[in-house]
């Protein structure tokens, strides 16, 4: 088992104080937004075996079957197949979705095909993965997931009484429920910028004034006219109120999987995905929307969100039950004083503790962990956590 030495990358919409207050240190006064714990290439952690720092991502090469496991590397090849981060969100992220592997797979071929750089700013495919994704509340946790019925968005955007919006409710109204949701996002994302900028403008006051009123829609409202503010103009503020505002409370999850539409809007996290970066974006950016190849990606499915509640299971393990192989999230919250719980040994592990302060006992010794410590545990290795506190467990679920 490895301590984790992780990067924390300073996105701008990252709070400056949360993961510093979770880490026990002081502030730097600059956005402090994702803490990766993995083998991404981007940012991977560093284990330490004695002979000084490497990456995470070169142990595992070097050696995937012992690190991984045979069945992981035969599933998911030899990687980590999984990225966990602790994400804090002091503004809106982009509104975006993701493809599933059949898309991503055409997708990526397509632009390999016709040379477009790996690193232009109008690629949409950096990979050939899809890219579903786990978010756990930390704290609580305002987020967009997932298109409203299309009866009920067409209510909300109604009460704002902006004329240019009345076309769009009149669609959601009149059209059934995909030809509806689809007609109109295509409609926002390829009107008039500046016709639309004036429509953002109307609507993010009146979202500002209902959002201060008693009502079924107010903290809805009050959570638009905040996206408004941070990203004045954007037809995403539009697009997002086709879409369901929820608030986690802590320990409540999201799924995420392809197609659905969604931005985390403010709060502390962790989150965990496959091993992709493949993002096609709706708008609340500054980055390339495509909007033909977003409209192919999108399921223009309404449903409401669907909170996860963490499952026991007898050892006491809580697990967030996911639809997917390549990740398995779950928790072990410990009393102080409570037997040594043991760990699966099965596949690769990654394990941070939230709170408190717990150990990791395997053969070779034990391994601390504080608030914000992470560790990696290899396929095979044998270890049980003690001490008192939430430790939350990655690893695969093939």
């Amino acid at each position: 088992m490895d301590r984790l030495v992780n990067t924390v990358r300073p996105y701008a919409w990252g709070s400056t104080t949360a993961i510093p207050e979770l880490l026990g240190v002081r502030p730097t006064g600059e956005p402090q937004a994702e803490m990766w714990m993995g083998a991404h290439p981007g940012a991977p952690s560093l284990v330490d075996r004695g002979a000084g720092p490497v990456a995470l991502s070169e142990a595992i090469a070097a050696d995937p079957e012992g690190e991984l496991g045979a069945a992981a590397v035969r599933l998911f090849g030899p990687r980590l197949p999984f990225l966990l981060k602790v994400l804090a969100a002091a503004a809106p992220l982009s509104l975006q979705v993701h493809p599933d592997l059949a898309q991503a797979k055409k997708g990526f071929a397509d632009e390999e095909e016709r040379g477009v750089p790996a690193d232009a700013p109008h690629r949409n495919y950096k990979d050939a993965n899809h890219k579903p994704e786990l978010i756990c509340a930390l704290t609580p946790f305002d987020g967009l997931c997932g298109f409203r019925d299309p009866n009920e968005a067409a209510e909300l955007l109604a009460a704002l009484e902006v004329d240019s919006l009345k076309p769009y409710v009149d669609i959601l109204h009149a059209h059934p429920e995909s030809h509806a949701l689809r007609e109109v996002l295509t409609a926002v994302l390829t009107a008039d910028p500046e016709a639309m900028a004036e429509t953002v403008r109307l609507a993010a006051a009146a979202a500002e004034r209902l959002g201060a009123l008693d009502g079924p829609y107010a903290p809805a409202y009050a959570a638009y006219a905040s996206i408004a503010r941070h990203y004045p103009g954007d037809p995403g503020v539009i697009a997002a109120m086709l879409l369901n505002f929820v608030t986690l409370q802590p320990g409540e999850a999201l799924y995420l999987g392809a197609g659905v539409p969604h931005a985390y809007l403010e709060g502390l996290g962790v989150e965990i995905m496959s091993n992709s970066d493949n993002v096609l974006r709706c708008g609340l950016t500054p980055k390339h929307v495509d909007v033909p190849e977003l409209l192919r990606v999108v399921r223009f499915e309404s449903a409401a969100p669907a909170v996860l509640r963490p499952e026991a299971d007898p050892s006491g393990e809580e697990v967030y039950a996911t639809p997917v192989d390549e990740f398995r999230l779950s928790r072990h919250v410990l009393a102080d004083g409570a037997a040594p719980r043991p760990l699966p040994a099965a596949g690769p592990q990654i394990l941070l503790c939230a709170s408190g302060e717990v150990s990791l006992r395997g053969a070779d010794g034990e391994l601390p962990l504080k608030r914000g410590e992470s560790a990696f545990v290899p396929a095979g290795e044998e270890v049980a956590l003690t001490g008192g506190g939430t430790v939350f467990r990655a690893t695969v679920a093939a």
